[in-house]
């Protein structure tokens, strides 16, 4: 009996030792896969927060510009406050958008014909340059919606208003156009008019005003600055068509988070008609 007794007992143990080894081996496992679950689980985390420009930019705290700073009232260089400074409506949109993304904005200025090479090296994350996105750019680069399309207006003096009505009425007539723009090129397409073309639109409203000119084609925001702020000018019905095509904001292709980003900033100037006013006034900040 002494010798069953000490066997039984011999045995209780090793099935006790086992269990508990075996408890013991099971308990370790499940910390163990518990542990790799969750850095897993906040690698895959951080990676999706971490993809994509648009997570690049708000990491670094900031989103760089591209732009060609030559395109008044676009983008151009003004002496402000005695620094040389870059300026324009453009310049308006990507601070709005660095404002809404609560980054900085950084402005690399280069000439316009590097402006995609340089995105699609990363050198800057996008471009607002007055750029049109035709068939053969939009291969290379993503692009938002236009956010401007450069409608024309006719401005002529407030008691000549009546007198101009459809763009028939401009057949023959003295019209004033800033050299080198669309609107020169929509004068030129008038039967007989008589184009007076001049590098300011300041300059050009004061030969309407002085009936040097009998109308003035500029672009319809800034005509009705001008029209808004001279009781003595008036805005015709008259919309001159041109097709240009429009400017819109480019990305590299496939960041499709930080277009979403920027044509939510783009939607909201719009409806707000920012982009309008900063036209006007920027068109006038650079003739002063």
């Amino acid at each position: 009996m002494t010798l069953k007794k000490s066997l039984v007992l011999i045995l209780t143990l090793v099935v006790v030792f086992t269990l508990a080894a075996c408890g013991g081996n099971n308990k370790g496992n499940n910390s163990s896969s518990n542990a790799s679950e969750s850095p897993a689980a906040s690698a895959d985390n951080g990676a999706a927060e971490a993809t994509g420009k648009l997570a690049d930019i708000k990491k670094a705290g900031k989103i760089v510009l591209g732009t060609s700073a030559e395109y008044a009232p676009y983008e151009f260089h003004k002496n402000v406050d005695g620094k040389d400074t870059i300026v324009g409506f453009d310049i308006e949109i990507a601070k709005e958008v660095a404002k809404d993304l609560g980054v900085e904005l950084e402005i690399k200025d280069m000439d316009f014909g590097n402006l995609l090479a340089e995105l699609k090296l990363g050198k800057i994350d996008f471009v607002i340059a007055g750029m049109t996105p035709d068939e053969e750019r939009s291969k290379a680069v993503d692009f938002s919606k236009i956010y401007y399309d450069a409608k024309q207006a006719v401005l002529v003096r407030a008691a000549d208003k009546d007198k101009f009505m459809t763009m028939a009425d401009l057949e023959g007539k003295a019209i004033g156009v800033q050299m080198g723009s669309t609107q020169e090129k929509i004068g030129q397409g008038i039967k007989g008019a008589k184009l007076k073309s001049l590098g300011k639109t300041t300059d050009l409203v004061l030969e309407l005003k002085s009936k040097k000119v009998d109308a003035l084609i500029a672009e319809a925001p800034v005509a009705q600055g001008y029209a808004n702020t001279n009781k003595d000018l008036a805005l015709t019905a008259i919309a001159p068509e041109y097709e240009a095509g429009g400017s819109a904001v480019a990305v590299n292709k496939g960041e499709a988070d930080l277009l979403a980003a920027i044509q939510k900033t783009l939607d909201h100037l719009i409806a707000d008609k920012k982009i309008d006013q900063w036209v006007s006034e920027m068109t006038q900040v650079a003739e002063q």
